[in-house]
């Protein structure tokens, strides 16, 4: 392998497992109101929150961590001013105390954040202006969840990343353009397995502490335990797929434990690793085997969401669960073919559910992409599977990939734009 391509996978890796604590839509929220805050060094009398339609859908519906059981942008935003560190980004919210979510339920009664749409933007869009007397600060986030694309204090720019004002580029961001399955096998047969394993290592720990968590502890509506009522503890698909709903669901209800996320995402980086770490413990897959069966999961995932965008209305878990059941495929053995089955099988599949928000119904989604993924895994192994003509199947597995990214970020703009309509009740068919 290119030593230059080698170089960037280990480096899209590591920019994209990055651990989160909760939904990364709030949590970004958080982490611009502590940045916010942070710049115009005095507690704001006043918030103001400007989002892209993505962002109100993906916060709408889930609980803040550390918040006390509380939803809402105006929490977010809040919680990040009273008690965030905004060095610490995606965990920005760890340390907030008793004390702070007090002076939270206070402020909320005060109404003194304010939150409105943007229309026509990026899909991940926040912009957050605080308020002291005579003074303000704004802090703009566009396209990935800690990208800070501008600060302004009072009327002066003291940060804008698009114009190189008080900028300086450290290093170039990973090219996720360079990825492609073959690479991605290649990369992944061939690694020095100490170049990833400090990555998914915690990729795993975190990810299935949370699941573990899950099954124990009930939150909402309990997707995975009634998994396991439904089918039994004892059969391995079921298994993985009540694993990882369990991990959603507890994350989408406030649960403190952080998630390594994918492409921005909890819930993807939970379905990327997950199911594929039970499988590797039924079978007693070597740890070695089982960290590049990750690494293929992981820039799999990554590789479909590079050409949808990390907020579309698109549902990841659809592009999470194939990664990881081409991935698992790849750990039994399975040769390239079997691998670009189980892809083709899965895509020629479930590419049509939709996302309608961050939410403990996620966990539903995710089980029920793990279902057809893993159904997928199966028939692959076996030989069978869509062929090209299928619907949206191509003649080529990349065209397959391809095709479904144009579908996911063009072909359903208007479905994100009524969806967000009917969740805040602009329109009631």
């Amino acid at each position: 392998m290119q030593q230059e391509i080698y170089e960037n996978y280990i480096n899209i890796l590591k920019e994209q497992l990055v651990p989160a604590l909760g939904c990364t839509e709030p949590i970004a929220i958080a982490y611009a109101g502590a940045k916010a805050r942070e710049v115009l060094g005095e507690f704001p009398q006043k918030v103001v929150v400007k989002c892209s339609g993505n962002i109100i859908k993906n916060v709408k519906g889930v609980t803040v961590p550390n918040s006390g059981g509380l939803k809402g942008i105006d929490t977010a935003a809040l919680l990040g001013i009273i008690g965030g560190k905004a060095d610490m980004q995606l965990e920005v919210l760890e340390s907030v105390t008793d004390e702070d979510r007090m002076y939270l339920r206070e402020l909320l009664q005060k109404d003194i954040c304010t939150c409105d749409l943007v229309p026509g933007t990026d899909n991940l869009y926040i912009d957050i202006t605080v308020y002291f007397d005579n003074h303000s600060a704004q802090v703009v986030i566009s396209d990935s969840h800690t990208n800070i694309i501008k600060i302004v204090k009072d009327d002066t720019v003291i940060y804008d990343k698009v114009n190189k004002i008080a900028h300086v580029e450290n290093s170039a961001p990973a090219d996720k353009s360079l990825l492609n399955v073959k690479d991605i096998i290649e990369f992944a047969n061939t690694v020095n397995i100490d170049d990833i394993k400090p990555i998914l290592e915690r990729q795993v720990k975190c990810n299935m502490a949370i699941a573990s968590e899950g099954i124990k502890n009930k939150y909402e509506a309990n997707v995975g335990r009634n998994l396991l009522a439904l089918y039994g503890e004892d059969i391995l698909p079921i298994k993985a797929r009540a694993m990882a709903s369990a991990a959603s669901e507890a994350r989408m209800s406030g649960c403190s434990l952080p998630v390594v996320i994918n492409s921005g995402s909890g819930n993807q980086g939970i379905t990327t690793c997950v199911p594929l770490v039970v499988y590797a413990q039924y079978y007693n897959i070597p740890e070695e085997k089982m960290y590049r069966a990750l690494a293929v999961s992981n820039l799999l995932a990554i590789h479909q969401k590079k050409y949808i965008g990390n907020l579309s209305a698109f549902c990841g878990a659809v592009s999470a669960s194939y990664a990881c059941s081409a991935a698992i495929t790849y750990m039994l053995g399975g040769n390239f073919n079997q691998i670009a089955s189980t892809i083709i099988n899965t895509l020629g599949n479930t590419c049509g559910i939709i996302c309608d928000g961050a939410k403990p119904s996620c966990a539903a989604k995710i089980s029920s992409s793990l279902d057809a993924a893993l159904l997928a895994h199966t028939m692959s192994m076996k030989g069978d599977g869509f062929k090209s003509g299928e619907g949206i199947v191509k003649d080529d597995l990349e065209k397959t990939i391809r095709a479904v990214g144009y579908i996911g970020k063009e072909g359903m703009k208007s479905t994100d734009i009524e969806v967000l309509n009917i969740m805040i009740d602009k329109v009631c068919p």
